[in-house]
């Protein structure tokens, strides 16, 4: 029983150690050898505390400071960001009428190189008719990146997706974004930006899936959207690559509308989230989930539309297998 409490403390110190080592040196001083340095102190007096009786104690109080100025960072809104995550959303919502302001419908001729164009645009959230999501990996076959598509009536669509908001020369990281790196941010945008954007400019896969969701229900996470983008405008939020990301910030979403489900671990290896919305009834079956994912793929049909087609979003749905009944 003794070796197993000394396992049990080594294991705890291990965890404790890695979690606040890599604290400092990412959230830590801006100064890298200092935060390093911070690092490394902290990390070995963690794995030396189970050597001393009151070790636990002097590692406990160590932790606990920490964590206490871990906390008090505070995400902002105010930073130096890249160009495509410039402009906050903004939206407003009387009764059914939803009017968005910077809506991202920028023209793409690379990754890097575009023409801005912010929109205001309005929505009758009573025409939503259904909801589809986009599922884009880019070679990782357990990680990928979802964005949440609301149809309308007359094919109109409005996409958004949940990303890390970037400064200036600063790209994504998976380690960083455990930490407090990141900002979260809701990228409100014309398909036509999002999904070439991904397809032809930073050669991703992309699926798209049609989902059986009731539009009432479609209306209702639409709403939830809303509000969340109200509340990042006054209060920014910290991304986090486990608990606040695209997928399991989708379904906290889903939550507070009522839609509760069973927690799965292809939430957060979402790049099988597809088969998980498959075997949950969301996706149509009759095909095989194989066959369905295969004609989901719309990777070659988004890029092969020309710049700026005012049908992309009626263009990359031809031939995807129908929505399952409700």
């Amino acid at each position: 029983m003794r070796k197993l409490a000394r396992a049990i403390g080594w294991l705890l110190a291990l965890g404790v150690g890695a979690w606040g080592a890599l604290a400092l040196f990412y959230d830590g001083p801006a100064l890298t050898w200092l935060a390093g340095a911070l690092a490394a102190g902290f990390a070995s007096v963690s794995l030396l505390a189970p050597l001393r009786p009151r070790g636990w104690l002097f590692a406990g109080l160590l932790w606990l400071d920490v964590v206490g100025c871990w906390l008090t960072q505070s995400p902002r809104n105010d930073r130096d960001w890249v160009p495509e995550q410039s402009r906050l959303p903004h939206a407003r919502l009387e009764g059914d009428r939803l009017a968005l302001t910077n809506v991202r419908d920028f023209a793409y001729r690379s990754a890097t190189d575009f023409d801005e164009r912010w929109e205001d645009r309005a929505y009758d959230v009573s025409r939503i008719t259904g909801l589809d999501v986009f599922v884009s990996d880019w070679g990782m076959r357990h990680i990928a990146h979802t964005i949440v598509s609301w149809e309308l009536e007359g094919g109109e669509h409005l996409a958004i997706s949940i990303e890390t908001r970037r400064e200036r020369g600063e790209t994504y990281d998976p380690i960083r974004g455990l930490f407090r790196q990141y900002e979260i941010y809701y990228v409100v945008a014309d398909e036509r930006d999002v999904i070439p954007l991904r397809t032809t400019h930073r050669h991703e896969h992309v699926h798209l899936y049609r989902l059986s969701s009731p539009p009432d229900v479609a209306r209702a996470l639409l709403r939830s959207y809303v509000d969340e983008i109200t509340r990042l405008e006054a209060r920014p939020e910290w991304y986090n690559a486990v608990t606040h990301n695209c997928s399991t910030t989708t379904r906290i979403h889903a939550s507070a509308i009522g839609v509760h489900d069973t927690w799965d671990w292809r939430v957060l290896a979402n790049g099988h989230l597809d088969a998980l919305l498959y075997e949950r009834g969301l996706l149509g079956r009759d095909l095989s989930f194989e066959a369905l994912r295969a004609a989901s793929d719309i990777t070659a049909r988004a890029a092969a539309i020309p710049d700026r087609d005012p049908a992309f979003s009626a263009r990359i749905r031809e031939g995807l297998p129908p929505r399952a009944p409700e």
